[in-house]
């Protein structure tokens, strides 16, 4: 029986792939790009995240934590992850719900019987499930037997991967996926190694194989659009000569950035980088989408595949 370790499922997904889906996200990435909304994906164990919001000051996880990792404050409760042995007593004497774990372990059947609860919509709408995260290919061996599970169920499955796997990972996963949706941030890799911590070779590899296989209606790559990052017209250039090369023929959406998922990083003992960054501007998506457009790139909104959000 596969064990995985998720941080939420979230239902009525719209999207996240074709019809109404239930999207399950893993915990792990080998990525740490500066703009992610999902910094409780990075780590593939279970962690803490305190905050300050609820937080009525009554002391009891700072009085029952055994290294003393809690101290309460007039902003709630601090935590101290060095001290931190993981027990998580503070959590459940928590009278408030400030002190929270994100990451639960379950089993491919657990799972399964959360998505089976809206399988009527999944067929009434063109629907399914989809793997994010995080990372889906961090777990690969759980993954993989949830998508078989989902398969062997008759439900249209679709992963959103960043594609940093090995070959025979990659491979593994296009063929129990239905819909791919894969991310493509920066076209030279020691731009995409400064941002996100890692290169892209492996990501342009796994590109190519997902592209031979791949076809229209089945495979979308995202561009997030962070400006004076991923914006700039070389870069745009750059992603749309790469998918040309490989013989692309799926569709591109443009995702704006955005700073919702901000606040997490203080909470999870991390510092967010992009304080002072704004979301782009409509002219500069605009500018963004009309290069993609005239570098032949087919963009999602336009062809009705996907909204834009």
């Amino acid at each position: 029986m596969e064990h995985g370790l998720i941080f939420d499922i979230q239902r009525f997904s719209i999207h996240d792939g074709p019809g109404i889906r239930t999207t399950v996200f893993l915990k792990g990435c080998p990525l740490r790009c500066r703009w992610c909304q999902n910094p409780e994906s990075w780590s593939i164990r279970t962690q803490l995240m305190p905050s300050a919001q609820g937080c009525i000051g009554c002391r009891r996880c700072e009085e029952s934590c055994p290294g003393g990792a809690i101290s309460v404050g007039e902003q709630g409760p601090i935590l101290d992850r060095g001290r931190c042995q993981e027990c998580y007593r503070c959590v459940e004497l928590c009278p408030s719900g400030c002190l929270k774990t994100v990451g639960r372990e379950v089993t491919v059947e657990e799972v399964l019987a959360e998505l089976l609860k809206d399988e009527s919509f999944y067929r009434s709408s063109g629907g399914g499930i989809t793997l994010s995260g995080g990372e889906p290919m961090m777990q690969a061996a759980f993954s993989l037997a949830l998508l078989r599970a989902c398969r062997s169920r008759g439900l249209h499955t679709a992963v959103e991967t960043c594609a940093f796997a090995s070959p025979k990972v990659m491979e593994a996963f296009l063929e129990l996926t239905d819909y791919l949706i894969m991310d493509l941030k920066l076209s030279d890799s020691q731009k995409h190694r400064r941002y996100t911590g890692q290169g892209n070779e492996s990501i342009l590899k796994n590109l190519a194989a997902a592209a031979a296989v791949r076809h229209r209606n089945n495979f979308l790559i995202r561009v997030p659009l962070i400006p004076g990052c991923t914006d700039d017209p070389e870069n745009l250039r750059g992603i749309a000569s790469l998918l040309n090369g490989v013989g692309f023929d799926g569709t591109v959406e443009l995702i704006p950035y955005h700073r919702l998922g901000a606040g997490k990083y203080p909470r999870l003992g991390l510092e967010y980088t992009l304080e002072d960054l704004e979301s782009p501007t409509e002219e500069a998506l605009k500018r963004a989408r009309q290069l993609l457009k005239a570098s032949g790139m087919r963009l999602a909104n336009e062809a009705g595949v996907l909204p834009e959000k």
